[in-house]
């Protein structure tokens, strides 16, 4: 990586549970986007994901040289308890969260014993299925304070001067009520969608105005329908605190019938 580039940043819906690694023909153009994208990422020599599947008080950062995996999920078949990831862990990168946190005045911890979330295995398993690129979870905060967690990526800006892949690992409709019951409201859907698109990408905002916007997200058009709670929104703006910049609109498909988007920023 040359010194003058800025390592990547992207925000991905990571599905329904383990259904993109089961076949599941609603999850085809993610699947479709993940092995598209990851060759124009880089090989990174590390990956910090932001799971919208781990809520903590503080930030909270596997340390663990080894973490097992969590099947946090239910009623799927036996397959869906049997898959692998054995990426390893990285102390040392941990480490390095925990004191940039710290040097920007928020109180964190280490955890050594908890393992991968799907929302890290899931999508990871689609882009680097050879799982040797030693990874690192950062938990949300479990206040759900869209300002904190901007606050959280800025603190940790200078990861983008490494080699460091960071996914922020979500899903920009999660209304889990319409998707199973396939009533979904398409216009509220799409309200929202437009809104977050024009609000990441558009070069028309100045970056306060973007991230006052983000900040306010709930008031945005069809945002709550969107996100009864938003733990699956969060995981972007700890990405955008990390970039601060405008992104480009990488996907923008139907998952599950719903409208969803991803973002980079490179």
């Amino acid at each position: 990586m040359n010194k003058t580039e800025l390592s990547p940043v992207l925000f991905i819906p990571h599905g329904g549970g383990p259904l993109p690694l089961l076949g599941d023909v609603g999850h085809k153009p993610m699947l479709d986007f993940l092995k598209k994208i990851t060759p124009t990422l880089g090989r990174p020599d590390a990956i910090l994901l932001i799971s919208a599947h781990w809520e903590e008080s503080i930030p909270t950062i596997t340390s663990g040289p080894n973490p097992d995996l969590i099947y946090d999920y239910s009623g799927f078949p036996d397959e869906a308890y049997e898959i692998t990831y054995p990426a390893p862990g990285n102390p040392a990168l941990a480490q390095k969260i925990d004191q940039l946190l710290s040097e920007n005045n928020i109180e964190a911890k280490l955890d050594d014993q908890r393992g991968f979330d799907h929302g890290m295995y899931v999508p990871l398993k689609l882009m680097y299925p050879e799982a040797n690129i030693p990874c690192v979870q950062l938990s949300l905060l479990n206040s759900l304070d869209p300002d904190q967690h901007i606050k959280m990526g800025k603190a940790l800006s200078a990861l983008r001067q490494e080699n460091i892949l960071v996914i922020g690992s979500g899903f920009s409709f999660h209304n889990l009520r319409a998707l199973m019951s396939g009533r979904l409201d398409s216009k509220q859907n799409e309200s929202f969608e437009h809104w977050l698109a024009e609000t990441c990408t558009s070069t028309g905002f100045d970056e306060e105005q973007r991230e006052s916007r983000l900040k306010n997200w709930k008031e945005a058009p069809g945002a709550i329908y969107c996100h009864p709670r938003e733990e699956h929104l969060l995981p972007l703006h700890v990405c955008y605190g990390i970039a601060g910049a405008p992104a480009e609109l990488v996907f923008n498909d139907r998952m599950l019938n719903a409208l969803t988007t991803g973002y980079l920023w490179q």
